[in-house]
């Protein structure tokens, strides 16, 4: 085996500096985006204190903003939902902190538990729904900062009218049960 290479590296890398890069002080990849998420979700005290329900509508909250990025928290009690919409040119993250909220698109229905963690990208079309018997709470981060969401027919409708969510194929001629997105 030759041992002769260009590049070897002797000691400790943690005492050549210039090698390392400078920690950064707000978020900038998705993957540091998802883990603002995951260490606000850990920390219950940044949040808790500002869950509220509301039975007329879905409750949020901004709790924190900084550079191109916003964090809201939203409650759901049993029932609520977003209906089916975009975010424009805003890419996001959606976590579970609490409960369990049903995620609708035009793939189909995934059930998202606490601690569940979604990413999109713009151009990304969902309705979130509280489908279950008890509130629940999650957080929203979203960069750039959240400028517009576009509202869409609502996947139900789409599926009771047999008409396709956009860019959908046609749904089977059978009728759908109530509730069930056809993809």
């Amino acid at each position: 085996m030759n041992m002769d290479s260009d590049l070897q590296i002797a000691g400790d890398i943690l005492e050549v500096p210039h090698l390392l890069q400078p920690e950064r002080a707000h978020p900038v990849t998705v993957a540091e985006f998802a883990g603002l998420a995951r260490a606000i979700a850990d920390d219950r005290s940044q949040w808790a204190p500002y869950v509220e329900y509301d039975a007329t509508t879905r409750w949020y909250h901004r709790l924190r903003t900084g550079p191109g990025y916003e964090v809201w928290l939203l409650s759901w009690v049993p029932g609520q939902g977003s209906g089916l919409h975009g975010h424009g040119v805003s890419s996001g993250v959606l976590t579970v902190l609490e409960g369990e909220l049903t995620e609708r698109t035009e793939r189909g229905a995934r059930t998202l538990d606490g601690g569940a963690q979604r990413v999109f990208a713009p151009g990304y079309v969902h309705e979130v729904v509280n489908d279950s018997l008890e509130p629940a709470v999650s957080l929203h981060v979203y960069f750039p900062g959240l400028t517009e969401m576009p509202m869409h027919e609502s996947l139900q409708a789409q599926c009771a009218q047999g008409s396709p969510a956009p860019g959908a194929p046609a749904a089977p001629a059978a009728p759908a049960a109530p509730g069930v997105v056809v993809a």
